[in-house]
């Protein structure tokens, strides 16, 4: 009788060990979990690559294959003008300063 209750007090503490390392170790439940949503993360920035592959994909036989388009991006990305016309750049509105701004500050 004093046999089986170490016995079953010795099996009981065997999976008490187990239960435990299993739901605290690296390899164990909550690390199952962190490993899961690290994969979704990187299946997230994967489908986005993905995505941003595609659209490069699309730009750049675009830009093989369509006059039109790449005139469009010369002169909107390079600011070439075609003969007989001006080119007017302005700055960002929220770069200007109050021209008394400069002078003030100066004098100051």
């Amino acid at each position: 009788m004093l046999r089986r209750r170490l016995l079953l007090g010795l099996l009981v503490l065997i999976n008490v060990v187990l239960l435990l390392r299993l739901g605290l170790s690296e390899q164990g439940v909550f690390g199952y979990l962190e490993l899961d949503r690290k994969v979704q993360e990187l299946e997230l920035k994967i489908e986005d690559a993905d995505s941003r592959t595609l659209e490069l994909s699309r730009e750049i036989r675009r830009l093989k294959s369509d006059r039109a388009y790449q005139e469009k991006i010369i002169r909107s990305r390079m600011n070439y003008v075609k003969e007989n016309e001006l080119l007017y750049i302005f700055p960002d509105s929220g770069k200007l300063k109050p021209q008394g701004e400069t002078s003030d500050a100066k004098q100051n």
